[in-house]
């Protein structure tokens, strides 16, 4: 198991810190160059502040890290972002771009996404990183099941999670619970703000049946909805267009588990439409570019059983 421990910005620390109803975040960096690969999903992500304050006030579990516009960051999370405003925050981008943004620039920044985030109380954070020198200005990763600090990040897991909970540094961090209101972590389960953002790259901002990329219409569909035991997962994801979206949850649409299109005989009887969907039946949609994430059987499955019209 891996930990990180972030530079916070005070302004995005202490902005986040005031709204505590906010259990996401968008711990972006201003450039859109690089990936962020030191943390594996489910793994603890830490807050630490500046120098010579040099305290974790917080943090959260890493979800994933994807690539957005500011414009999409914005409209994803909104206040998650650290900000009040899109004003704010292009002017906190261009400010640690060291230029401001114009007017018509829509830049892309880099977007590690974060759940389950919590800060510590003024009186009560928790303390300084082990072994973490004055002059890193980004962040630190560390390997939990062999750095000889490895209590302090038990400790600090521990405080984040609410509680006492047996966590064994040295194995992949998989711990169950239910979809709603338990913040142990779950490898694969994203925050519902992250779901929209993570299935928006995964499908290269197309949509997955029609192939349309006029992003305004572009929504991040479940295959099995939360609230009939779905989860925010990626492989139970779909990028489709929103009228695509309506007629999928409705069960006109379905994808088998060969991900290939399946249009009921209802939209014809029922409407006398649908011809651009039935030209496309039997084809294959298209597909997250990593096999892992593409849509889990199971799900489609369901689907098929539960909603599509036959």
């Amino acid at each position: 198991m891996k930990a990180y421990v972030g530079v916070t910005d005070g302004d995005w620390y202490r902005f986040l810190a005031a709204r505590p109803a906010l259990t996401e975040a968008n711990f972006w960096r201003p450039s859109g160059k690089g990936e962020f690969k030191v943390l594996r999903p489910g793994e603890p992500f830490l807050f630490k502040t500046h120098h010579p304050h040099n305290r974790v006030v917080g943090g959260g579990f890493f979800a994933r890290f994807v690539k957005l516009r500011v414009s999409e960051a914005w409209e994803i999370f909104g206040e998650a972002n650290g900000a009040s405003t899109l004003h704010e925050m292009r002017a906190r981008v261009g400010h640690y771009r060291r230029e401001p943004i114009s007017p018509a620039d829509d830049p892309v920044i880099g977007c590690v996404l974060l759940r389950d985030t919590c800060f510590f109380p003024l009186d009560a954070d928790a303390g300084p990183p082990p072994a973490f020198a004055a002059n890193i200005v980004q962040g630190k990763g560390y390997d939990l099941a062999t750095h000889p600090d490895a209590r302090f990040f038990h400790d600090v897991v521990t405080r984040l999670l609410g509680g006492h909970v047996e966590i064994d540094l040295s194995e992949p961090w998989h711990l169950g619970g239910p979809v709603f209101g338990d913040p142990r972590l779950v490898p694969q389960r994203l925050g519902q703000q992250a779901f929209k953002a993570v299935v928006l790259d995964a499908y290269d901002r197309r949509c997955a049946i029609t192939g349309d990329k006029i992003r305004p219409v572009l929504q991040a569909a479940h295959i099995r909805p939360v609230h009939r035991g779905g989860e925010h997962r990626l492989d139970n994801g779909l990028l489709l267009r929103s009228d695509v979206h309506t007629l999928y949850d409705r069960g006109y649409l379905a994808v088998d588990p060969s991900y290939k299109l399946l249009v009921s005989p209802r939209l014809r009887e029922e409407f006398g439409n649908g011809r651009q969907f039935y030209e496309r039946a039997g084809h294959q949609i298209a597909l997250s570019r990593q096999r892992p994430d593409r849509p889990q059987r199971e799900a489609l499955e369901w689907h098929l059983d539960e909603v599509f019209l036959r």
